[in-house]
């Protein structure tokens, strides 16, 4: 089939033209450069001529801190221009993917977010992907919003990569010990998202790596499997009051899974390790070779 991938240039979108191709379907992998999703004619002119089956749209204001203080700017993208690639996938009667964020939750909760659970985002950032799940749906057509949570994968910035970056410069590292969620492989999640598109998948679906951790854990458990110079390096627990940022986080933010019809991934340490062998480090990485 043919799957038109927005946000092409993307960590997740990269790994989704990857997936699309190792499937045997037919990828037409668009960056920001190519589709600018928030310009609604270009939208729909594009897939008017592409002609798909499906689209996946990893198109997205990532810059969470940053949307604090251009709030505008990152619904255009994420609440707008998601729905802007929706009313166009329905227009050509072509499936939708749709990715979304576990930032749309509170986080006040004490056991892990089902599909239907009250969403009440804290941050812009998740006010903007809310606008975006919002949009989609009223857009009509076969559309799958899918949240996921903690993304890292090989194709751009991520906190596996920030954190081997920081333990070859420094002895100890402080990392956040009182939010949890679910480290996702970018990766294994493109491959959910292609076997979405394939089924025409319908609904709200949750789908992050398996189990939960708080930031201190992954820090932790990166340092351990990446081995070298990294296993020197000492984790210490820190608190988001101690860690300010800009844009308030859920302290809970575990996605919990309740459809039949979801795609389970992987345990999110194997994840990890799936990730230092493509990255070429460590134990993985040997491994592998």
């Amino acid at each position: 089939m043919r799957i038109l991938i927005t946000g092409a240039g993307g960590m997740l979108g990269r790994d989704v033209a990857r997936a699309a191709a190792a499937a045997n379907h037919d990828p037409i992998a668009l960056a920001r450069a190519e589709l600018d999703v928030i310009d609604g004619d270009a939208v729909l002119a594009t897939l008017v001529t592409a002609e798909p089956d499906a689209v996946v749209n990893c198109a997205a204001w990532t810059d969470v801190d940053g949307a604090e203080s251009h709030e505008s700017d990152a619904e255009l993208v994420n609440g707008a221009g998601a729905g802007h690639v929706a009313v166009a996938a329905a227009e050509v009667g072509a499936a939708l993917v749709h990715v979304s964020s576990d930032y749309v939750f509170d986080g006040s909760a004490k056991e892990p977010y089902t599909e239907s659970a009250p969403t009440g985002p804290l941050s812009a950032y998740g006010r903007s992907k809310l606008a975006g799940e919002r949009a989609v749906a009223a857009a009509g057509g076969a559309t799958a919003i899918v949240r996921s949570s903690w993304l890292f994968g090989v194709g751009g910035r991520n906190f596996v990569a920030t954190m081997l970056r920081l333990a070859a410069e420094r002895d100890e590292i402080a990392v956040v010990d009182d939010q949890t969620g679910c480290p996702t492989y970018t990766l294994h999640l493109a491959r959910a998202l292609v076997a979405l598109a394939e089924e025409g998948a319908t609904g709200v679906h949750h789908v992050a790596g398996g189990g939960a951790c708080t930031w201190f854990d992954f820090a932790r458990e990166t340092f351990a499997q990446a081995g070298g110079r990294a296993a020197e390096c000492r984790v210490v627990p820190s608190t988001t009051a101690k860690q300010a940022r800009p844009a308030p986080r859920p302290r809970y933010s575990v996605l919990g899974v309740t459809r039949a019809d979801t795609p389970r991934l992987p345990e999110w340490r194997d994840g990890l390790a799936a990730y230092l062998a493509e990255a070429g480090v460590g134990a993985s990485a040997e491994a592998r070779a």
